[in-house]
């Protein structure tokens, strides 16, 4: 990912620019992510619609927290993602 956001609890949000996907809408990639003794355990989701699509290692508690908090700072992220890619169409 290209965008560091936080790290809270030790778990770390990094997220993409903004991506076009198949259908021609703006997404952005995110993945949380916490190292553990066997190496990371990790959760990777899409905004706008705050899914998470693929994960391993957090209980549901965890990841309905990182729901909240994609919810919650989705439009930082979004104002970040926009401002990476204008700055590097330039």
């Amino acid at each position: 990912m290209k965008n560091y956001y936080s790290t809270v609890d030790g778990i770390r949000l990094t997220f993409s620019d903004i991506e076009e996907d198949r259908d021609g809408f703006d997404i952005i990639t995110f993945y949380f992510e916490r190292e553990n003794q066997n190496g990371f355990e990790f959760a990777e989701g899409s905004l706008p619609e705050n899914r998470i699509y693929k994960t391993s290692g957090f209980n549901e508690d965890e990841l309905l927290w990182m729901q909240e908090y994609i919810r919650n700072n989705s439009f930082l992220i979004w104002e970040i993602a926009k401002e990476r890619s204008v700055g590097y169409s330039a």
